[in-house]
């Protein structure tokens, strides 16, 4: 059996255990700046205590022992050392260039020990942990000056590309997106992962969990929960979660959110109770284990484990309870909603299109004229005001034949992302230029529109733009604009996303669309 073929039926017949916190017993080996320097690091020029990934390469020991312990514990899964392994987050102490060993050498490790455990009636697997970095694609951390940002899509997915390859050679079994507060940092991530693993012809199962901020269930980056449902389901996750943020009574109403609206599998590690004033999680195994209990009661996971303050006495405890549950059943049907998102969920009954080519609005000829001029603080003002009187998404036409096009759509997004408002709804991205749809693409959290894209140029290249369209977390406008029937083009389009494997909801069709109407925008 593949991997993929294990994990699903173990899920089928009980809750999956996944091991706890790797920092907080990291924590109690006191390790000094020596220790972490290891004789590899001796000269180097910044101080290395607390980054923890090095300890792959310095004390490989010391993180295969944490491995073994929480193996012992009765997990199923363990996850890499690697939860900063990206050159983001390594840079910070001039190890950016060791993203892909340091990756390669977390899952070496754990690999060794889950082979040491494994066995025919108890397989355990290796998750590889892959961390949000410290920046966040979607956050403004300057509001003066929207065009700034801390990193950007190009950055993010090269660093997760190098971090997945890495795991990936070192033997992880599965990718492990983890503690996600930015939706746009996992689209970058997901983004590197379909890369990586189209290059390899591979299938590796993705677990996505998300961490959410505040009592309003959203993530730091201001998206509600079912919208970063929405926004990643593209990927085909194996499972989504919850991780870290809360302890497990305050993720619980969370959990439930979740668990109603993703047609995969469920995880969850909570962290164990809320820090004390020291920051240290005081939570014992017996209470954060009956704590976790009403997960199981519900039927809310088919994953469990710990996050911050955990150990393999509380992974213990977990394990203990869950073996009296049945997991979470699994409702893979599609529902018969298209469904979109900005920072707030948008559906559809349906695939056949709501853009409006009927007669332009004041207020959309007003968006259309400051778009094109450039005024794009003003453009977004507009936008506002079309979102406000009803629009549910944000239609942004831009002329092929305007210089700096791919300019003028970063522009404008560095405006209308910023408010709330705007960002709540949808936006689709109408140009004719490919270039200025993936620059689009690459600052939407949300799940958006793109477009449009026809049979005219031949079926290889029109399968090539919807599967990249899609693998940007978008759905793709597809037009009807050849000598052949609309009916006829809209069976053959049907046909051919079903015979490439590529779900209906990933294109919208356009029925209406006029092919001159571009050089009138």
């Amino acid at each position: 059996m593949t991997v993929r073929e294990q994990l699903n039926s173990i899920a089928e017949e009980r809750i999956i255990i996944l091991d706890g916190a790797m920092g907080s017993l990291i924590q109690v080996l006191n390790l000094d700046e020596k220790s972490y320097r290891g004789s590899q690091f001796a000269d180097h020029p910044i101080p290395l205590q607390g980054c923890n990934d090095l300890l792959c390469l310095t004390r490989p020991g010391a993180i295969g022992v944490i491995h073994d312990t929480y193996l012992e514990a009765g997990a199923d899964i363990i996850e890499t050392c690697s939860f900063n392994s990206t050159s983001v987050s390594l840079s910070e102490y001039g190890l950016g260039h060791l993203s892909y060993d340091i990756s390669k050498a977390a899952a070496q490790i754990a690999r060794k020990s889950a082979d040491k455990f494994s066995a025919d009636s108890k397989p355990r697997f290796v998750a590889g942990s892959i961390g949000p970095t410290s920046k966040g694609a979607s956050l403004y951390p300057d509001i003066n000056n929207p065009a700034k940002r801390s990193i950007c899509w190009d950055e993010l997915e090269a660093a997760y590309y190098d971090n997945a390859r890495g795991l990936l050679d070192g033997g992880a079994d599965i990718f492990l997106a983890e503690t996600i507060f930015d939706t746009l940092n996992v689209k970058a991530a997901l983004f590197a992962i379909s890369r990586l693993l189209e290059e390899r012809q591979i299938d590796v199962p993705v677990i996505i969990s998300a961490a959410i901020s505040g009592e309003s269930g959203r993530l730091l980056s201001g998206q509600s929960l079912e919208a970063f449902c929405i926004s990643v389901l593209h990927a085909d996750p194996w499972a989504i979660g919850l991780n870290c943020s809360y302890n497990a009574p305050k993720l619980l109403p969370h959990l439930k959110l979740l668990s109603e609206n993703v047609p995969c599998f469920v995880s969850a590690y909570p962290n164990a109770g809320l820090p004390n004033k020291f920051g240290r999680y005081d939570e014992m195994p017996d209470v954060m284990a009956a704590n976790i209990e009403p997960y199981f009661e519900e039927k809310l996971v088919n994953i469990i484990g710990g996050c911050c303050g955990s150990s393999p006495a509380h992974i213990a405890a977990i394990a203990e309870k869950a073996s009296g549950y049945a997991p979470r059943p699994i409702n893979r049907k599609w529902s018969g909603l298209t469904s979109f998102a900005g920072l707030e969920p948008c559906h559809s009954q349906d695939n056949l299109l709501f853009i409006d080519h009927a007669e332009k609005s004041a207020e959309r000829e007003e968006f259309q004229k400051c778009l094109n001029n450039g005024e794009y603080e003003d453009a977004a003002d507009a936008a506002r005001d079309l979102i406000e009187n009803g629009e549910s998404i944000l239609n942004i036409e831009l002329k092929i034949n305007n210089p700096g096009t791919v300019c003028v759509i970063n522009s404008f997004l560095d405006y209308a992302l910023m408010n709330p408002y705007i960002s709540n709804a949808p936006f689709l991205i109408h140009c004719l230029d490919f270039n200025v749809l993936e620059a689009g693409l690459k600052r939407l959290q949300g799940r958006g529109l793109a477009g449009p894209v026809s049979l005219k140029a031949g079926e290889e290249q029109f399968l090539q733009k919807i599967r990249l369209i899609r693998r940007y977390g978008a759905a793709a406008i597809v037009t009807l604009e050849t000598d052949t029937s609309k009916d006829e083009l809209e069976k053959r389009v049907c046909q051919l996303l079903e015979e490439n494997g590529i779900p209906l909801e990933t294109v919208v069709f356009d029925r209406d669309y006029c092919p001159d109407a571009d050089s009138a925008l």
